[in-house]
């Protein structure tokens, strides 16, 4: 006897816009209105190190409540291709709109010498990722205060010059009485 295969055109579409519904509300819990109100803030610092620090802030705001919803997704994309490309286009999202932080640091003239434009986009992109907060903070244990304060410090090194790496700014005299 043999089985007969079951394919459904309607089911198949069906879950397909579910999948991408999925997609789409993490997008927008990602990138919504919360979200733009902590850029705007970040980006209105004059400080360029205040603005990476509040960077570190808005990133930890983004994994802290979704990485168990991005770690399912990054695991759905390997049996659903469609989702594996909806994942890559909200990284492709979070990429350009990083682009504000890195101009603004150029403006300032503060960013790091030796690094162009595009490798510190590179980086900013990286180092914000869920990839470093799922390894550090899911697999690692580390709290998700330690890991805000770790991507700040790393950004401030990697990204600015040495000059406007200030120490004993405010923000290690608050992190030392913690």
């Amino acid at each position: 006897m043999r089985k007969r295969s079951y394919k459904s055109p309607l089911r198949q579409r069906q879950a397909s816009d579910t999948r991408r519904r999925i997609v789409q509300a993490t997008d927008q819990s990602t990138f919504g209105e919360k979200y733009e109100d902590a850029v705007r803030q970040a980006m209105s610092a004059s400080d360029p190190e205040a603005r990476l620090r509040l960077a570190a802030c808005i990133a930890r705001q983004i994994h802290e409540p979704l990485s168990a919803t991005f770690d399912l997704l990054r695991g759905a994309g390997v049996v659903a291709p469609e989702l594996a490309k909806l994942e890559q286009e909200r990284e492709r999202l979070r990429y350009e709109r990083q682009e504000r932080m890195i101009v603004s640091l150029r403006d300032a003239k503060r960013l790091r010498p030796g690094l162009n434009h595009r490798t510190a986009r590179d980086i900013f992109w990286m180092l914000t990722g869920r990839d470093a907060y799922r390894m550090l903070v899911r697999e690692r244990g580390w709290s998700p205060q330690q890991y805000q304060e770790w991507l700040a410090d790393t950004l401030v090194r990697s990204l600015l010059s040495p000059r406007s790496a200030r120490k004993g700014s405010r923000f290690d005299v608050m992190r030392r009485h913690q």
